[in-house]
């Protein structure tokens, strides 16, 4: 069995929905957790601590151990208080799920200023402000698991979320870099992309006869999220730089690769109407790589043109690739 006796963890918006199971799966499984919600609503307005309180008092009755935060991850100092109310309670933090969230559906052309930038602070500052304070801690103890709540919405697009797939994708990058600096620490990070019927889903198709009568719907019950969030969050988890999706019971790597495309003459200066005549090479995705860094590709390229990525003379160059 997949335990966490001895770990603490931190899960943010767990006070409904996904969030909710994730914390019960964890403590069920040995974690101690600090329930982290705000209490308010899918749209980011109000507060309620007995959001938060509530789960705390099921995974108790169950015999686990928990404590409330009611901080906001969208500051520095609320990032920082939830790192802190675990140490205070359990005395380290091992895992951070990273699943606090808002959510609206608004047209690109009708998205204001204002949309847009509460929209990052919760999701993509919030990931920051809470990851920053407890990277160093798992850093100290040369052991942690980031587990960031990222969305197909931002991978693949979805309609009137262009303020939430940004923000969503961001935390694929926050993640792709923490997995990089934190390998040599015993850190891990990967992100997930889950459909789980939720408040989101609900709020947002509003249609109750469709919600009720729906097999898809039925089918993405949120409690099929769970098994890959927790094994992600576990020790048993000795990979990291992933992103995973879960829908419906089909879990699957989600990538970003990087085609083999055309590679211009080294004596030519390439011009628009080069590309267009190549775009089919350019555009080719049946021969790739999934690159482990931003060097991967420099990496590549080099090996192609018959060149050395290292400067002349230079006794340090590029890192050794992660694959």
């Amino acid at each position: 069995m997949i335990d966490f006796n001895g770990q603490v963890a931190v899960v943010t918006g767990a006070g409904r929905g996904l969030g909710r199971l994730y914390a019960l799966d964890l403590a069920r499984r040995g974690a101690a957790v600090v329930v982290n919600d705000l209490g308010g609503t899918m749209h980011g307005k109000g507060s309620d601590t007995a959001v938060a309180d509530d789960v705390v008092a099921e995974i108790t009755a169950a015999g686990g151990r928990a404590v409330a935060s009611y901080d906001s991850v969208d500051t520095a100092e609320g990032g920082q208080a939830i790192v802190d109310r675990a140490v205070e309670a359990f005395g380290r933090l091992d895992v951070v799920v990273s699943n606090a969230g808002i959510f609206n559906s608004i047209p690109f052309d009708a998205l204001s200023a204002d949309d847009w930038r509460r929209m990052l602070a919760v999701h993509l500052d919030g990931g920051f402000y809470l990851s920053r304070p407890a990277y160093s801690l798992m850093k100290r103890q040369e052991y942690g698991r980031f587990v960031f709540v990222s969305s197909s919405a931002g991978n693949f697009g979805q309609p009137m979320e262009a303020h939430y797939a940004a923000a969503k994708t961001g935390l694929v990058g926050l993640s792709n870099v923490i997995a990089i600096e934190g390998a040599a620490h015993g850190i891990a990070s990967n992100a997930v992309l889950p459909t789980g019927f939720s408040r989101m889903v609900t709020e947002t198709v509003g249609d109750e006869k469709f919600l009720a009568e729906s097999g898809f719907m039925r089918a993405i019950r949120p409690e099929l999220v769970v098994p890959l969030v927790t094994f992600l969050a576990s020790r048993n988890c000795t990979f990291t730089h992933r992103n995973y999706s879960a829908c419906a019971g089909r879990y699957a790597r989600v990538f970003v690769g990087l085609g083999d495309g055309w590679l211009a003459d080294a004596a030519s200066d390439p011009i628009a109407e080069d590309i267009e005549a190549h775009l089919d090479e350019v555009s080719a995705t049946d021969s790739f790589i999934v690159p482990e860094s931003i060097v991967d590709e420099v990496l590549q390229v080099c090996e192609r043109r018959g060149i050395s990525a290292m400067p002349d003379n230079a006794e340090v160059a590029f890192p050794e690739r992660a694959g």
